[in-house]
């Protein structure tokens, strides 16, 4: 009995239960380091920038830690109709609750598409003060592919507004990955190695992700020298910004991917090499791996760490490396795979003795290598509460559930949402709704957290508001009425109770088609090469999202003035358009089969014209320009050859992705210019192709397609510096307008062929009342 007690107490501190998180005492050191005063003035700095001066002054903001728990973010409101004062345990927890106050106090809205502040002329009372204390500790952001997919051509003026929106969000640990090559190139130089050698290395601004994980190397660079010392000023005016929140920045560590010049520095090393990630040439593929074993892997791992502290005066002691990313171990013993994790973490603590490693939980989706074996073993080579987990996509494959909350490691339950940086809508609101509370009554629960880990960001933003919105809460909110104080905070303009209603009902389709995903992914057809054998990722009956755009067209003369609604009344819109070209393409491909040229032609026809009238509708907003993307990246080079590289990165990450097309399509997006010199043209190319073939009695030669495609098409669109406009063309009224009425039998005959499917043929639900829109009464 005696020794029992003795464990348990010798346990305690390592494992402390307060309400619902859990504390891990290796985590006590994760902390900010900045003043009270540095947070408040942080926050009030904020306000400053987002409203009026005579609007912002009316806020008093304190930062006192000692109003909540240790620990857990909390935050006191109160407001007498003149001066709003708000205390938070940290300059997040108070920016938390500034971005509370304008959204359910002054009904305003905050987003990455833009703002809605209609502010009130007196501010809203509040007394008794409110407060909230958040579950649990860590609210964390971005996945290593981000930095690539949205971040990659920044420079600080949009990253000071994203820093600022992570702040209104709760979000106080955000992944701080940039200038990492600036980092390593002075620790390689100064181990002997060469520029070649590096330029050989590191991948190009548009691919640093994945030349970082060791996916493959070089492609897209080599990096301008200019990139080196621009991205390290970047860096530390985001550290700077970041820590005076009080947030936690997490930084890069080693984890064994080394240019081809280790053999020569370190002859005697155990060097590997990675496996084969996306088929490319040789001169990209199977990066070099310094197997953790080896004595070099704790010198180069303890160099990097003690650079990037001399760099940015210290740290906050947490620190992302991903070994095997999307690869498979050379070596499948549990032995080997706990003498790797342990060198990650040996070689960050040999650097920062308080170092903690934060890894994602990817690599454990391949269930057919991570057994429960290899994962309780890679994870347990860190001593517990040292390492910090990200289940990386928990909203739909969580890991934790059948890993015993990763055998008593803490993790973080993220959602990943997005792959790429797609654009279509999708969401999956239940789970993210119901998740996070699941995971922290999960038995034995090691859950210190909530994350947002998307690979590509700027949109689905009713996805990302609900899961940042949860994260503060105690218990699941209901979906449908929090969607519907969503439409209202974000349109604002005090519509009339008709207009309300209107703009509800779009919600509420949404939430029952789009948004009620089940584990899809919701990726274009139209944004793909075509074939004949293509299959769209349609699991909702789609005409209802085209009578969301038909509520959207009626209410929009009242609204459109609306930013907000604006970007949503073309997303809308857009999503419409490419699931009509699934109906267009099925009866191309029917025709093919059937021999019928003119039916092949009519609807290839109907194909084309769609996607150039897709562009014209994007082309009206400015957040859907192909231009904004590659003006950015041209804007970080120093002369024209860094310009014509960045834009090449730029180009061939959205549709290439590699040398010959080796994610061919991954990160495509729906931006006007885009679809009409690219998509449109494979389009236009693929039916004539067709109906040549129908012609001429042959067999369409899809081989010989991807050939011409490819030399006609893509490759020379990667290479191309014609310019695109920044700036948006076209009245976005009158053009959905006119698209809803063009395309609007289409759409009613689609719903007429739904009768008797059992899932289109569902009404969708307006506060529990079934509602059969009058102008698409066809199916019902």
């Amino acid at each position: 009995m005696a020794k029992n007690i003795l464990a348990l107490l010798l346990l305690l501190p390592c494992l402390l239960t307060v309400g619902h998180a859990m504390e891990f005492e290796g985590l006590k050191h994760v902390r900010t380091q900045t003043s009270s005063i540095t947070q408040a003035q942080a926050v009030t700095d904020l306000i400053g920038r987002l409203l009026p001066a005579d609007k912002a002054k009316a806020f008093h903001i304190t930062v006192d830690a000692s109003i909540g728990p240790a620990n857990r973010d909390t935050f006191k409101l109160s407001s007498d109709g003149v001066t709003v004062n708000i205390t938070g345990t940290t300059g997040v927890a108070a920016a938390w609750c500034f971005q509370i106050y304008l959204r359910d106090f002054c009904r305003c809205h905050v987003s990455w598409a833009g703002t809605q502040l209609d502010l009130p002329a007196k501010w809203p009372v509040v007394m008794p003060a409110r407060s909230n204390t958040v579950p649990n500790r860590f609210r964390y952001y971005q996945n290593v592919c981000t930095v690539s997919y949205t971040f990659a051509f920044w420079d600080w003026s949009r990253w000071e507004q994203e820093i600022d929106w992570m702040a209104m969000n709760g979000i106080n640990m955000p992944l701080a990955f940039n200038a990492q090559e600036t980092i390593w190139q002075k620790v390689y130089l100064k181990l002997g190695f060469t520029q070649d050698e590096l330029n050989a290395h590191f991948a190009g601004p548009a691919f640093l992700a994945w030349g970082r994980m060791g996916n493959m190397r070089g492609w897209g660079g080599p990096q301008p020298d200019s990139w080196y010392t621009g991205q390290l000023a970047l860096q530390h005016q985001i550290l700077t910004r970041m820590r005076a929140f009080g947030m936690i920045p997490v930084l890069p560590a080693f984890a064994g991917h080394v240019p081809t010049g280790i053999t020569r520095i370190f002859p005697n090393a155990n060097i590997t090499r990675l496996s084969d990630w996306g088929k490319f040439d040789d001169q990209y593929c199977c990066t070099y791996f310094l197997e953790p074993s080896d004595p070099a892997f704790q010198t180069i791992g303890k160099a990097f760490i003690e650079a990037q502290m001399d760099e940015y005066n210290g740290t906050e002691h947490v620190y992302n490396g991903d070994l095997f990313n999307e690869m498979q171990p050379s070596i499948g013993d549990p032995t080997y795979l706990a003498s790797c994790s342990k060198a990650v973490y040996d070689a960050i603590v040999a650097g920062d003795k308080d170092g903690i490693w934060l890894m994602q939980g990817w690599l454990f989706k391949k269930t057919d290598f991570w057994d429960r074996d290899r994962v309780k073993a890679y994870v347990q080579g860190v001593p517990q509460g040292k390492m910090i987990i990200l289940d990386l996509q928990a909203e739909n494959r969580p890991v934790y559930s059948r890993m015993d909350s990763f055998f008593g490691q803490p993790f973080i339950w993220c959602m990943l949402h997005n792959f790429g940086g797609n654009d279509g809508l999708y969401g999956m609101l239940d789970a993210i709704n119901e998740g996070p509370f699941e995971g922290m009554k999960f038995a034995d629960s090691t859950m210190i957290g909530t994350g947002l880990t998307p690979e590509g960001i700027l949109q689905n933003e009713v996805v990302y508001a609900l899961s940042t919105d949860v994260s503060w809460r105690e218990n699941p909110v209901n979906v449908t009425q929090w969607l519907g104080d969503y439409s209202n905070s974000r349109y604002g303009l005090n519509p009339s109770p008709t207009l309300a209603t209107k703009l509800r009902q779009v919600w509420s389709l949404l939430q029952q088609t789009v948004y009620n995903a089940k584990g899809n992914h919701g990726r274009a057809m139209i944004v793909g090469r075509p074939s004949l054998t293509m299959t769209p990722d349609i699991w909702y009956n789609w005409t209802q999202v085209a009578d969301a755009w038909a509520l959207m067209v009626q209410a929009a003369p009242d609204v459109i003035n609306s930013t907000l609604f604006k970007y949503d009344f073309v997303d809308v819109g857009r999503q419409v358009l490419q699931d009509l070209a699934h109906i267009y393409y099925n009866n191309l491909t029917a025709a093919y089969h059937a021999k019928s040229v003119d039916k092949a032609m009519t609807y290839g026809k109907k194909m084309t014209d769609l996607l150039m009238d897709m562009d014209t509708l994007l082309c009206s907003d400015s957040h859907w320009l192909v231009g904004t993307w590659i003006e950015a990246a041209k804007a970080l080079g120093t002369n024209d050859a860094e310009k014509k590289l960045l834009e090449f990165n730029a180009r061939n990450q959205l549709t290439l992705w590699g040398p010959k097309g080796e994610h061919l399509d991954y990160a495509n997006k729906q931006w006007c210019g885009l679809v009409k010199d690219y998509y449109f043209k494979r389009w236009e190319l693929f039916v004539n192709s067709v109906v040549d073939a129908l012609k001429s009695g042959t067999k369409f030669d899809q081989d010989d397609f991807n050939q011409k495609c490819f030399s006609t098409v893509e490759q020379p669109w990667t290479m191309q510096q014609n310019l695109y406009s920044t700036k948006p063309t076209g009245d976005t009224l009158k053009i959905s307008q006119d698209l809803y009425n063009k395309y609007k039998g289409d759409i009613q005959a689609s719903a007429k062929a739904s009768i008797g499917n059992p899932v289109w043929e569902k009404a969708y639900m307006y506060k529990d009342i079934p509602v059969y829109p009058s102008h698409l009464i066809v199916h019902h």
